[in-house]
């Protein structure tokens, strides 16, 4: 099965999306957006750069733990990662970001 988005609202009123993978796991999780516009301009430039190696910023956590950040063309974080115990795990991460995050898919949970 294939990824999708969800769009959904912070406890303040803030918006955010997130990307699962085909089993549901999160794999991408946005930064906040003030409006619902922003948050949908997000999920498209998810859509725009995630087949792109040069927008991953690859990372090491000060515990020891990798992560990654995606970014857009002006360098701009649009979202980030989960936590992974290996550089492995992270690249696995990476890898399911680039098949997920051209989907179409968006589950808006905004009700």
């Amino acid at each position: 099965m294939a990824g999708w988005f969800e769009l959904s609202k912070s406890s303040d009123g803030q918006f955010r999306f997130v990307l699962k993978a085909g089993n549901a796991e999160t794999i991408l999780t946005s930064e906040l957006y003030k409006t619902r516009a922003a948050a949908e301009n997000g999920i498209a430039s998810v859509q725009k750069n995630c087949a792109d190696d040069a927008r991953y910023d690859l990372k090491e956590a000060s515990n020891g733990k990798f992560f990654f950040n995606l970014k857009a063309a002006n360098h701009q974080v649009i979202g980030s990662s989960q936590m992974y115990a290996s550089v492995a795990a992270r690249d696995n991460g990476v890898a399911s970001v680039k098949t997920n995050g051209v989907s179409t898919t968006v589950k808006d949970l905004l009700g």
